[in-house]
């Protein structure tokens, strides 16, 4: 099992919007690949110094041949619409953990 995590840190004033849009519209559309077999969000519970929000939002995958296979067919897409519909408002990294 492959856990895909996506780090994101969210400035307070979108993260409601934020928040929603991921979980009702933004993670089913990515769930929609058939390439995780499951995902989960959460939110990091220490103060940022910059005074944003922290989320780890979470993708599980069977292995790191369907991790690539999204990587190389559906980041991009999906990564420019977070950019277009929250410009200058997260800062994001993405991790991959492999389960032992």
């Amino acid at each position: 099992m492959i856990l895909y995590n996506i780090t994101v840190n969210v400035e307070k004033d979108v993260e409601k919007e934020w928040l929603d849009w991921m979980k009702e519209i933004h993670i089913p559309y990515i769930m929609e690949s058939k390439l995780f077999v499951e995902n989960k969000v959460f939110r990091i519970m220490h103060d940022s110094e910059d005074g944003g929000i922290n989320y780890s939002v979470q993708f599980f995958a069977k292995d790191m041949e369907s991790v690539m296979a999204y990587q190389h067919g559906y980041f991009d897409q999906h990564n420019a619409i977070v950019q277009k519909k929250f410009p200058k408002k997260l800062a994001i990294f993405m991790t991959l953990l492999e389960m032992v």
